[in-house]
This record gives structure tokens, C-alpha cells and sequence, in this order.
């Protein structure tokens, strides 16, 4: 009982800060030091202190400033624009047509991005106004960029990756390699939904311009060179094992700031703009990080995983139902909380239980990250709806509906990662 009225404390503190507007970083600080104060024997600002510095100051950690800035820079780039004139032509004749373009265009960014409103901003950015110049309809073709944005969270590199793989204490390198497998059936799993709704709306879909010739094809896709280049040097540099994921980054921004200066877009107020830009992101994701690390830290003391993970055990859940659980649990947190705001908050109670029912911290990684993909578009906090919202217009809930297929073809992913294991665990365990 007197662990039910200190979990219901924290938990009353916890929204009652986030209900007043207080910082996410501040807020779990604040219910940190609530819990420590009143519920343990240690000094609340001592541990505060240390927790803070050692959190900020994780090597492991600098990745992710970095690649927050590779992705600021290409924004900025014309690499979307060159990306459609490279891939229009490659789909031109499959069913859906140049639908297809979001979701490869979201799934070739992603892999240069990181970040799934990064993603879902840039490619929307290119494909949008062409889709709907060439007579597309809206409702496909924005629900098909929500859905495949999301891609930029499973695609390596991905900021969650970084941060679940600092918050669980595993291989980021790994976490990596186990995205690509998973990033490709369910991108495969789009541009099927796509191309069979296409088949069942004929009607819909208009008539293409011109064929070009396989020729032609070829030529236009010069245009992919510098987005191909890039993802070669960034991934093939962690994967040979030549370089670790925060020199990968490095050599990502230096890649990025040569892509820009070649396209002429290179200024110093894009350049200025792209480091502010990752700063603000940066400066916020360290502060959740901060958090989150002395509200880990708070509950260790005060008992709360442990009881937590004894009273799940004491259910006889099986580990699929203790996956189901969880997947419902994040899709209702995602409702109110960004996806890194989700993970770091919750892993130093979930992974004590994770562990506990013997399931893969690797395979577990991936899991979160699709599950927080489905968070990305679901109302009110769906950053991709908010994103897509800003582009077009449109309302929230129009934009939420029109993606909800995607959202089942997630759910679906899921349940391909329980009964499939091997989509997310095969490849790093060769490395």
C-alpha cells in the first residue's frame, strides 16, 4: 500500500508539472527530487548534482548533437529536391506511381536524417506540391508521408536509437545494424498498402505524362549521388568498424557541409541556422536526458523498479502479453509525450522487467522504436501530424485519420517483430 500512495505522489507530480507548462527536463528533475527528498535517505542535491553531470557527460552521448546537425544542414540543402528528380522516374510504373516517392524518398532520408519530423518536413517539402500539381489526392498522399516520416526513427542513424541505447546501456553500433532489417519490411509494407490501393482506385490516380526510357532513367538518377555517397561514408564507416557512431557523426557533418557548398546552398546563414537550430533541439533532448537520469536514479533508491517488476512477475504475464502491455502502454503515453520524452521516462522502470522475462535488449530496442513510431502519429502529441499540419493546413484530426492505416500497418510490424525475431536480432548478431 505505501508503495501504491508513492507511486500515485510521483505520478500526480509528474502531470501536474507537465499540466503547468514546466520544461519535460525540468519536470522529471522536480519529480526526481520529490521522490528522493521525502521517500530515501539520501541527500536530494548531491545526488542531483551528480547525476546531472555524469548524464551530460556520456561520450556515448555526443553522437547525437551531430547527427541532430547533419540533419539541420541537409534540410537546408537542395538533396530533396535532386532526390524526387532521381527517383520519379524508377516508379513511374508501378501501381500508386509517384506515390512510391515518399515512402523511398522518406526511407533514403532517413538514413541521412535521424530524425522522423526531419524527415517528414524535408520529403514533404519535395513531394507535396508535385504530388498535388500532377493530380494527386491529399488523402493518400499526406497520410502516406505521415506514415512513412516515421521511417526516420528506425532507419540508422536514429536519435531514439542514441538514446534508448545510452538510457539501456547497450551497443548503439548494434541498435544500428538492427534498424536496417526492420526499416526495410515496413517501408516494404507501405508501398504495398500503396500500390493495392492504387490497384482498388484506378480512378483516382492520373495518367502519367510521359515514359522515359531505361536511358533516361539512368540519367536522371545522377541525381542520387550525392544522398547514396553520404549514407555510404556514414553507415559503411560504423559497419566496417573503422569508425564508432560519434566519429560517423563527425564525418556525416563534414559530408553534409560538402553536399551543401557543392549545391551552392552553403551560406552563412544557412550554416548559422543549422547550428542554432541543432543547438535548440540538442540543448532540449540533454535536459529530458538529465531528467530522466536522476528520476532513474530517485526510483532506484526509493524501490519503486524493483516493486514494479515483482508485482508484473507476480501477474504470470507471458513475455507476448507483457509485449502487448507494453505496446498499448506507449501508444496511450504517446498520446501526451514526445517519443524521446516516452523513452528516457520510462526505461529505468521498464528494463528491470524487460529483463526480468529474458527478452533481448537489441530486439527490445527496435520494438520501442516501432512502437514510438506509431506514437508519432497518433492525436494530440503526434509530432508528425503537428508537422504536417504546418505544411498543409488541414486539420489535426483530418491529417490523424487519413494516416491511420499506416498506423495498423505498424501494429502489424509488431506483431512480425514477436513471432519473427529474427528481423531485428539476425544482423547484429553477425557483427
Amino acid at each position: 500500500m505505501n508503495d501504491i500512495l508513492i507511486t500515485s505522489l510521483l505520478i500526480v507530480s509528474l502531470f501536474a508539472l507537465l499540466g503547468s507548462s514546466v520544461w519535460i527536463g525540468l519536470t522529471l528533475a522536480g519529480v526526481a527530487w520529490i521522490g528522493m527528498q521525502l521517500f530515501s535517505a539520501r541527500p536530494a542535491g548531491d545526488a542531483m548534482a551528480v547525476t546531472v553531470w555524469g548524464a551530460a557527460s556520456s561520450w556515448t552521448l555526443t553522437a547525437l548533437p551531430l547527427f541532430v546537425w547533419m540533419g539541420e544542414i541537409l534540410f537546408r540543402t537542395k538533396l530533396s529536391e535532386s532526390m524526387f528528380r532521381g527517383l520519379a522516374p524508377w516508379v513511374s510504373r508501378l501501381p500508386g506511381r509517384l506515390l512510391h516517392t515518399n515512402v523511398i524518398g522518406c526511407t533514403i532520408f532517413a538514413a541521412v536524417s535521424g530524425s522522423s519530423a526531419a524527415t517528414c518536413a524535408t520529403i514533404g517539402k519535395m513531394t507535396l506540391p508535385e504530388l498535388s500539381k500532377r493530380g494527386y489526392p491529399d488523402d493518400i498522399t499526406i497520410g502516406s508521408l505521415a506514415g512513412a516520416g516515421t521511417l526516420g526513427l528506425l532507419i540508422p542513424p536514429s536519435i531514439i536509437m542514441i538514446v534508448y541505447g545510452v538510457s539501456a546501456d547497450v551497443s548503439i553500433a548494434k541498435l544500428f545494424v538492427a534498424g536496417i532489417i526492420p526499416g526495410i519490411v515496413l517501408a516494404s509494407l507501405f508501398s504495398g498498402y500503396l500500390a493495392v490501393w492504387a490497384l482498388l482506385n484506378k480512378h483516382r490516380i492520373p495518367v502519367p505524362d510521359r515514359t522515359e526510357s531505361f536511358a533516361e532513367k539512368i540519367y536522371e538518377s545522377r541525381h542520387l549521388i550525392p544522398v547514396v555517397l553520404l549514407i555510404g561514408a556514414v553507415l559503411g564507416s560504423i559497419y566496417s568498424g573503422v569508425a564508432t557512431a560519434t566519429e560517423a557523426a563527425a564525418l556525416g557533418v563534414v559530408g553534409s557541409l560538402v553536399i551543401s557548398a557543392f549545391q551552392r546552398s552553403l551560406t552563412w546563414a544557412t550554416f548559422s541556422e543549422s547550428l542554432m537550430g541543432a543547438t535548440r533541439l540538442y540543448c532540449m533532448i540533454a535536459l529530458i536526458l538529465a531528467g530522466a537520469a536522476f528520476l532513474t536514479l530517485s526510483m532506484g533508491y526509493i524501490g519503486l523498479p524493483r516493486e514494479l517488476a515483482a508485482y508484473v512477475t507476480s501477474l504470470g504475464l507471458s513475455p507476448f502479453m507483457l509485449m502487448i502491455a507494453l505496446a498499448i502502454f506507449y501508444i496511450i503515453l504517446g498520446c501526451f509525450l514526445d517519443g524521446i520524452s516516452m523513452v528516457v521516462l520510462t526505461m529505468g522502470v521498464i528494463l528491470p522487467t524487460v529483463q526480468a522475462a529474458g527478452i533481448d535488449l537489441i530486439w527490445f530496442g527496435i520494438f520501442i522504436v516501432v512502437v514510438v513510431e506509431m506514437a508519432q502519429i497518433t492525436p494530440p502529441v503526434g509530432f508528425n501530424l503537428f508537422v504536417l499540419q504546418g505544411m498543409t493546413g488541414r486539420e489535426i484530426t483530418w491529417i490523424a485519420r487519413v494516416t491511420m492505416p499506416f498506423f495498423f500497418l505498424m501494429s502489424a510490424m509488431v506483431l512480425m517483430l514477436w513471432f519473427f525475431p529474427a528481423i531485428a536480432v539476425w544482423l547484429p548478431g553477425k557483427m
